[in-house]
């Protein structure tokens, strides 16, 4: 007999819900247990290891626990939640007070245990915020974004009271704590399985030691990860979803599909026209999120290759096909980022000066020295968007004598590739944790060279706006300094604003509980099934 493409997609679908632990054990139901399909999972199991993936961020949101985390407030159009930044609330932490001075802050562990039956200890969020501070890559960048510099600041007072003295004061220390790096690990386990290893790389890249929600029970990069409820989770009202399995379909027709027919729950990352066609139909839920504190933009190397004139960087800036790109590549699914005025507003995302102007790009290449060959590289795992803007950003630098090669770096490699520097354009999406200008730039353009100054800027001037501005005391003064560091980089353009994207998701109707995180990861903990 033969077996038809949507018996075998079904029959694969039914297997995970078999458990394999026992006769006795039982199994998760239809209505406990959610199918995720997306283009491509984790490369690791941990958030804070160098070269970590995006998806990464949704392992350590569901599987571990951070002292604090950002309040929900509902979506303004319905669907679901998304968070408050500037509201927190506890999670490890059951209750936390500012010292008189503002130069500390002491913490009150709540009782939870780790996946593993210890209970979660004051020394175990010291081990964990030092791994932060000191790992270096990512994580430690983004704890450095906070003020959270050294592990001398990180002070356990007895098993369940601990201290974060600050270095200075810094707007963002606090909200810090509650993005997904500064994550708490068992680490009496993660010190049992090092090896010798100071930081337990290699034992945490490949399993968990948490005390979240959830914990992995299997992990088949490329293929699927799969997560069971952890029913002791302390931290929150324990879900109702008892199983996850986050499948890694590649093909985005693929998914759709699955979504359409009801054989998946939920999807992210589809192509934009797909969240469009789906919300048209009306037989899923589509819920879309403005991206805060979040742009698609073209990185031109300001250190490496011809972007280093900035004419060349002005010249790229005014040929581009705003219009076409926000309709041919999102949909209309974002906010188009050209056209602002010349005074800007002290925000970001905003629209910057820039418009369509081939007169005027051609006249700056050729200020410049004339016509060249250089390479535009995107994510792989964005391709759905990237690849079509990649082509119009491609044919609009031919007509000004720039002749583009277009590379798709796979999605697991994206982060390597970009922290080396090299490359003359970059398409990225990028999008900070924490809602504020000042935020974003310190990622992407600070002199700090985190791994996301893709751009590779040096501005001994721009750093000293974006800290002034980081640790300005008077709202006045701050919103001055935005404002005139915004109008810097309008004019040195080491990264072109395109599109502020909406983050979309497709959901059965049976699905409930959506919140949208900073991270953009699903947050598996509140959702529920019909």
């Amino acid at each position: 007999m033969a077996i038809t493409r949507r018996a075998a997609i079904a029959g694969g679908l039914a297997a995970p819900f078999v458990i394999r632990q026992g006769a006795s054990a039982q199994a998760p139901s239809r209505s406990e247990t959610l199918l995720l399909v997306q283009e491509y999972g984790p490369n690791s199991l941990d958030m804070q290891g160098i070269g970590s993936s995006q998806p990464v961020n949704g392992v350590a949101l569901n599987c571990y626990d951070r002292l604090l985390r950002f309040k929900p407030v509902p979506i303004p159009g319905g669907g679901g939640h998304q968070v408050a930044m500037g509201e927190l609330e506890g999670e490890l932490a059951e209750s936390w007070q500012l010292a008189s001075d503002g130069m500390s802050c002491t913490f009150k562990l709540r009782d939870a245990k780790f996946h593993s039956g210890r209970p979660v200890s004051a020394r175990d969020v010291k081990w964990s915020l030092d791994r932060a501070v000191s790992i270096g890559g990512f994580a430690t960048t983004q704890m450095n974004a906070g003020s959270l510099e050294k592990p001398e600041q990180f002070v356990a007072l007895d098993d369940k009271t601990f201290r974060i003295d600050f270095v200075r004061k810094d707007k963002m220390t606090m909200p810090n704590l509650a993005v997904t790096i500064p994550f708490v690990f068992d680490s009496e386990l993660a010190i049992k399985n090092s090896g010798g290893d100071p930081w337990a790389k290699d034992f945490l890249k490949n399993n968990i030691a948490g005390s979240g929600a959830f914990r992995v029970e299997s992990w088949k990069p490329g293929v699927e990860t799969i997560y069971v409820r952890n029913d002791d989770w302390a931290c929150g009202k324990r879900p109702q979803l008892r199983r996850i399995i986050a499948r890694d379909i590649a093909s985005p027709s693929t998914r759709r599909a699955l979504i359409e027919r009801g054989d998946a729950d939920i999807s992210y990352g589809l192509p934009p026209k797909d969240f469009k066609d789906l919300a048209d139909a009306g037989k899923v839920n589509v819920v879309g999120v403005p991206i805060p504190n979040g742009v698609w933009g073209l990185y031109l190397n300001a250190q490496v290759g011809p972007f280093k004139d900035v004419r060349l960087r002005q010249a790229v800036a005014w040929v581009l096909p705003y219009d076409k790109i926000l309709q041919a590549s999102l949909f209309g699914r974002g906010v188009d980022m050209s056209g602002g005025p010349e005074l800007p507003k002290p925000a970001w995302p905003q629209p910057f000066p820039y418009k369509t102007n081939l007169d005027k790009a051609k006249e700056l290449v050729a200020a410049a020295g004339g016509g060249f060959s250089t390479t535009l590289q995107f994510d792989a795992g964005n391709a759905t968007v990237a690849e079509p803007m990649s082509v119009l950003i491609k044919e609009a630098l031919g007509a000004i004598g720039i002749n583009v090669e277009i590379s798709k770096v796979p999605g697991a490699n994206f982060r390597t590739e970009i922290a080396k520097k090299t490359n003359p354009m970059t398409l990225n999406r990028f999008a900070g944790w924490l809602d504020y200008p000042d935020y974003y730039l310190f990622w992407t353009m600070h002199g700090n060279n985190s791994i996301f100054n893709i751009a590779n800027y040096q501005n001994p001037e721009l750093d000293k706006m974006i800290d002034a501005a980081r640790f300005a005391g008077d709202r006045a003064d701050y919103e001055k300094t935005v404002v005139e560091f915004i109008k810097l980089v309008n004019r040195e353009v080491p990264m072109i604003p395109i599109s502020q994207p909406t983050h979309d998701v497709a959901m059965q109707k049976s699905i409930g509980g959506y919140q949208f995180q900073p991270c953009r990861e699903p947050d598996f903990r509140y959702l529920t099934k019909a």
